[in-house]
């Protein structure tokens, strides 16, 4: 089993940046893929950004196309901890955003809620305009 814990969120202004990190424990040898995912109420859980590992500490990111160009996503491999970098903020970023894994590499590239195999609890991003 692998454990997640996000951390970072918080409340700030439109067109300000929030740096949001997921700290993995347990089995992370195997949780070959990473996500972020975000929640508004009323609303289905959103992906929006995947890290696959690759061999020799490699990591292939990928974006989704509703946050493309604003947010990143790396690794920090020390710390066995997945970090998302969110510049350019706007109010409908505002969401609860949670850390997945999966034990496959294929939910990295179709996001889908379902394939991931854990998750953290969540950590709330408050965009003001």
């Amino acid at each position: 089993q692998v454990q997640l814990v996000e951390s970072g969120g918080g409340s700030v202004q439109a067109g300000g940046s929030l740096k949001l990190s997921c700290a993995a424990s347990g089995d992370t040898y195997s949780s070959v893929c990473m996500g972020w995912f975000r929640q508004t109420p009323g609303k289905e859980r959103e992906g929006i950004a995947t890290l696959t590992s690759g061999r020799r500490n490699t990591y292939y990111p990928f974006i989704a196309d509703s946050v493309k160009g604003r947010f990143t996503v790396f690794a920090d491999n020390v710390k066995n901890t997945m970090i998302l970098q969110m510049d350019s903020l706007n109010p409908e970023d505002t969401a609860m955003y949670y850390c997945a894994a999966a034990f496959t590499t294929s939910p990295c590239y179709t996001m889908r809620e379902v394939d991931f195999d854990a998750w953290g609890q969540g950590t709330q991003v408050t965009v003001s305009s």
